[in-house]
């Protein structure tokens, strides 16, 4: 084998592709898998990790990490998505360390708690050149927000810049109109027109509270209260009666799109996603959607219509951390219905899937990038290995990000850039 050669012995190897391999073998060259099995090849050098999971790096499909200087969710549990959002523009402006600051937090326990790859709703003053020492594969969701006639130019603007000074490392540039009810339809529009033109992906926060949907309906309701209240409501912000239906519509002119949370999407609206399931999904927050109380998620019937579902953990201003291995273990406590190994593949391959990178990560194969991740699992023997992963409380150990190792247990994160 080559010198740069190398294989991780695990007690379970998932490839999340195919079952999951006891006492398995994945072998490593050249920053991408080289082999999945239970033996490392003759002459290679074998590193046995003992009683861990090895699972494809995980996939963060959706968070704002200005937001985690949080120590804790903004609210009591319970709370309404429209009493919540002054309270959050309300931190903002008292805190001035949201932001950049909050951002190196973000990624750095993203990395800490095995995530390998993110989709980042960015505020406008992400610290880009963070990227440049930062190993993840992130892509970069810039927040537009235009709820008035006055903020279409700078918003449309600003998207604009956002494809004008990419960082060198960014693995996606993205677009992220915020939401209905904070982007007026002609900014909506003229974003869909630009990412077509860009090919560049699109992510929008849709159906996510009951409000919302009672003000496509009426245009009228607690959101619209609020939105006067802020001054952010303007004629024609939504020109009821709509749906979200409507808006996937537009959303579909994109080369790709992600909707977020998707609470209380209908089942027209999931017919429409899952006949474009290969650039159309919805990401799921778990713990956000608890902690504002929503109607319990459909998520089995959603992917049993056939629904790219993934996993995304907001931010913490709406969940207590950003670790998808909480977020996994929390989604199998509240749907039980929901196979376990269908529950890590929202983590991994389908979050792979729905930012465009299924062939290069989110399971472990052959010429995929090398992006592992490690979590301590009980020596005691079970029937299901998914069950060891998701009902057990093992921390993550070690993470690999192309091959580098980037995570030894308990220490700071000092992987090479990819």
């Amino acid at each position: 084998m080559p010198l740069s050669a190398f294989s991780l012995r695990a007690r379970y190897v998932f490839p999340v592709s195919s079952e999951p391999i006891e006492h398995g073998v994945v072998t490593i060259e050249g920053g991408r898998i080289a082999a999945v099995g239970t033996a490392a090849p003759a002459g290679c050098p074998l590193d046995d990790l003992g009683d861990v999971a090895l699972l494809p790096g995980l996939i963060n499909a959706h968070t704002h990490l200005d937001l985690s200087n949080f120590d804790h969710p903004l609210g009591e549990p319970g709370i309404r998505l429209v009493d919540w959002i002054p309270r959050l523009l309300e931190h903002r402006a008292k805190r001035s360390e949201s932001g950049p600051d909050a951002v190196v937090r973000g990624l750095r326990e993203c990395l800490r708690s095995g995530t390998t790859a993110l989709a980042d709703f960015a505020a406008p003053n992400w610290p880009r050149d963070e990227l440049d020492r930062c190993p993840l594969r992130v892509a970069l969701f810039q927040e537009l927000i235009a709820p008035t006639f006055e903020r279409i130019s700078p918003a449309f603007e600003m998207a604009e810049r956002h494809f004008r000074t990419p960082p060198a490392c960014c693995w996606q540039l993205g677009l992220g109109p915020h939401a209905p009810y904070t982007v007026r339809p002609e900014l909506f529009d003229a974003v869909i027109d630009l990412s077509a033109r860009s090919a560049a992906p699109v992510a929008m926060h849709l159906a996510e509270s009951a409000e919302e949907i009672e003000l496509l309906a009426t245009g009228g309701g607690p959101f619209r209260e609020m939105l006067e209240t802020l001054g952010a409501w303007s004629p024609g912000l939504v020109p009821a009666p709509l749906r979200p239906i409507d808006y996937l519509h537009k959303l579909s002119a994109a080369p790709r799109a992600a909707v977020i949370h998707g609470n209380y999407l209908s089942g027209a609206e999931w017919a429409f996603l899952a006949k474009r399931r290969e650039r159309m999904g919805v990401v799921y927050c778990p713990r956000s959607h608890a902690h504002f109380g929503h109607a319990a998620y459909p998520l089995g019937r959603m992917l049993a219509a056939g629904v790219n579902v993934c996993l995304g953990t907001d931010g913490r201003a709406s969940a207590p951390d950003l670790s998808l291995v909480a977020e996994l273990r929390f989604a199998a406590a509240r749907h039980p219905d929901v196979a376990p190994a269908t529950l890590l593949e929202l983590a991994t391959l389908a979050a792979a899937r729905a930012l465009g990178g299924a062939a290069e990560f989110g399971s472990l194969e052959p010429d995929k990038h090398a992006d592992l991740t490690a979590v301590a699992v009980p020596p005691t023997p079970t029937a299901d290995p998914h069950d060891a992963l998701l009902h057990g409380d093992g921390p993550v150990g070690s993470t690999w990000i192309g091959g580098h190792r980037c995570l030894p247990s308990g220490e700071q994160a000092s992987c090479p850039r990819r």
